[in-house]
């Protein structure tokens, strides 16, 4: 798999292979983190979100649940629908969303069904990741980030094309997301594991079943976005100037097909995270374009 590339790991298993080889190996496992998932929002077969990101999902949690290991998984601000609701991650609004795809709609499903269960983990969270972006996402083809499409835009065209808005509210470019840089996202989930690792090893020593008492964070569902929404003027004027170059930016009709499960604003409520403990600064949209096209796009260096 081309992502895999130059990365170091261990073992790599296919995940059709992955529950019958721990069944095998009985791996000494400290923590699991699940990322895996089909994350396509133009994917409108039910059944294939069903399959990988429901199902798949919960024999993960109930492995983790079994072998008394941690568990994050990855949840998505797509659960968030067009954001009537608000972007609150607490445990009630689950089960008000109204996710706009297929996508959303069982990444919310997961979510609530963990919410629901009294057997779990020693310590779980879901962490609803807001607009993504950063290295080695090149093998994500139409799902990569809008600043990966960007720059490979204008190293082409020497322009970057948006979407209108048809929504009268927003102006076209002035559409409002939370884009967070992979590296905050990966500090995060570090600090979490790092936590619960050290609590688990102990009380396992203790011969005691760790629980979210046990943590200074507690189990459940965490936003991971910046806190601050951006527009996506702002993040093309941005990557243009990664390059030293002025904008030069096209608006286009958004598709049809995708319209009406557009989402026009979301800003992740960061609170519940800063009030577990979590104080590092996340980049600024500017800073983390900067670094993302300066020193891995523009270096060729996708691995």
């Amino acid at each position: 798999r081309r992502n895999w590339e130059s990365k170091q790991f261990i073992e790599a298993i296919e995940r059709q292979s992955l529950f019958e080889w721990l069944a095998v190996h009985q791996p000494k496992i400290d923590c699991v983190i699940h990322l895996g998932a089909r994350t396509d929002t133009t994917e409108f077969n039910y059944a294939v979100h069903q399959e990988l990101n429901v199902d798949y999902s919960q024999h993960i949690w109930q492995y983790c649940t079994e072998n008394n290991i941690p568990l994050i998984y990855a949840s998505s601000a797509a659960t968030y629908g067009n954001g009537e609701f608000g972007y609150d991650d607490t445990h009630e609004l689950p089960f008000k969303l109204q996710p706009l795809n297929p996508y959303g709609i069982s990444k919310n499903e997961f979510d609530k069904w963990a919410i629901q269960q009294t057997k779990t983990p020693p310590f779980w969270a879901g962490l609803k990741f807001f607009n993504i972006y950063g290295p080695n996402e090149y093998h994500k083809g139409r799902m990569a980030s809008v600043i990966w499409h960007s720059f490979n835009q204008i190293k082409k065209d020497g322009l970057v094309k948006l979407f209108k808005s048809h929504n009268l509210n927003y102006k076209d470019g002035e559409q409002l997301r939370d884009f967070v840089y992979v590296k905050d996202l990966v500090k995060v989930m570090l600090w979490m594991m790092e936590q619960t690792i050290i609590d688990n090893r102990e009380s396992q020593e203790q011969n005691l079943r760790l629980t979210t008492h046990d943590l200074p964070l507690t189990s459940g569902i965490y936003n991971l976005g910046t806190g601050t929404a951006r527009s996506f003027y702002d993040l093309a004027a941005a990557t243009f100037k990664g390059l030293d170059l002025e904008p030069n930016i096209e608006f286009v009709d958004m598709p049809i097909d995708i319209r009406d499960k557009y989402q026009y604003f979301t800003e992740a409520n960061m609170q519940k995270l800063h009030n577990v403990g979590y104080t590092d600064s996340f980049y600024s949209l500017e800073a983390g374009i900067d670094d993302y096209v300066r020193n891995y796009l523009s270096a060729n260096k996708i691995y």
